[in-house]
């Protein structure tokens, strides 16, 4: 067996995603997974943390402390639903949390005490996986693209995979090997921040809420202006840009707007922006994979497949054999069986990395 464990905590604050993964023979098997929520707390010093705030030096070094209590929950949580345990696992691949993405300034910054967590785990800890390639010009996201090619690319057709977390990105893996993938914009998170401020709730359950409203065409089409979504590849993004202030100052412009009326109209800018990053990117697939929260919105998925056409088919990864809110976590635990092998874990054809570099900094038990 080769066992490695893969963490991930997405742009959604909602939480830790753990699955342990047999890399064998370069399958990937997934033994057992396990999710931990972050306590209130932590999650809204996370929030803070997106922006400057007073303080911020020791307040991000408390929070990377809370952070690596909570990936060590999960860790255990994991190994405990098998009989492995800690000596059998070769290394821990943690995200850590985003609290900054400025590849144009020259950093990204994912706030984790790896140190403490290998001395939790009783297991290595690579984390800072986006740093390296930032260093050689890319902009160290998404990572994910080059796991989905390793594990899910399949010669001669274009598969899509979509990962809707609180930031969209698609994957494609093109039947040439060759892979595209980038940031296509919001995905739950400005959806995430509407229904917390209207109905105190962490998500929109299916999508019920917004099946409920009606689209306004004047909101979407303003938010469609947003230049990042004309931008060129290789592209990434995150709070920084899609952040209340950005929703606010749209939402200001439509003065009397129902408030289900913008939740539908927020769920159609995500099926909109993925829609047209697929159709410009993957022409001619027929089939796209959904990953991630956003998987398990129906609303979200049924203004998708209307965007795509009747000719592409909408799925989630349970079709390859990878439950939704797994996928990254997964791809986490690849990037660490790649550093330990000292191979790549990027492509430049998605970061616009200098090219190919081994991603990570190990944290020896």
């Amino acid at each position: 067996m080769s066992l490695f464990i893969g963490l991930m905590s997405g742009t959604s604050l909602d939480g830790v995603d753990g699955v342990l993964v047999d890399f064998w023979a370069g399958a990937a098997r997934t033994l057992s997974a396990a999710h931990v929520a972050y306590p209130a707390a932590l999650r809204e010093e996370l929030m803070a943390l997106q922006a400057a705030t007073p303080n911020e030096l020791e307040r991000e070094a408390l929070a990377a402390r809370q952070v690596a209590l909570v990936y060590a929950d999960c860790i255990e949580q994991v190994l405990a639903k098998t009989e492995m345990k800690p000596a059998d696992v070769r290394a821990v691949g943690a995200h850590g949390q985003t609290i900054r993405h400025r590849p144009e300034l020259g950093f990204t910054w994912q706030t984790l005490d790896a140190s403490l967590l290998a001395e939790l785990s009783g297991i290595d800890v690579i984390a800072d996986f986006r740093s390296r390639d930032v260093a050689a010009g890319g902009q160290g996201a998404p990572l994910v693209p080059a796991a989905h090619h390793a594990l899910f690319g399949q010669q001669g057709s274009t598969r899509v995979l979509a990962n809707i977390g609180g930031i969209a990105n698609i994957s494609v893996l093109h039947p040439d090997g060759h892979v595209t993938g980038f940031d296509t914009g919001p995905g739950n998170v400005l959806m995430d921040l509407w229904i917390d401020r209207h109905l105190g709730r962490a998500y929109d359950d299916g999508g019920a809420w917004a099946a409920g409203g009606h689209v306004i065409p004047g909101l979407l089409s303003s938010m469609l202006l947003e230049p990042y979504f004309a931008a060129p590849v290789p592209k990434s993004t995150g709070r920084d840009l899609f952040h209340q202030e950005w929703l606010q100052r749209h939402v200001a412009n439509h003065g009397g707007a129902a408030p289900q009326d913008v939740m539908a109209t927020l769920t159609r800018l995500t099926a909109v922006t993925l829609a047209n990053a697929i159709k410009q990117y993957a022409a001619g697939t027929d089939i796209v994979y959904l990953c991630g929260g956003g998987a398990y919105n129906d609303t979200l998925k049924t203004m998708l497949a209307a965007e795509l056409g009747h000719q592409v088919t909408v799925e989630t990864t349970a079709a390859l054999g990878v439950v939704p809110e797994q996928m990254e976590a997964l791809c986490w635990a690849w990037l660490a069986f790649r550093f330990d092998a000292r191979e790549p874990g990027n492509l430049p054809s998605v970061t616009g990395a200098k090219g190919l570099r081994v991603l990570g900094a190990l944290h020896p038990r």
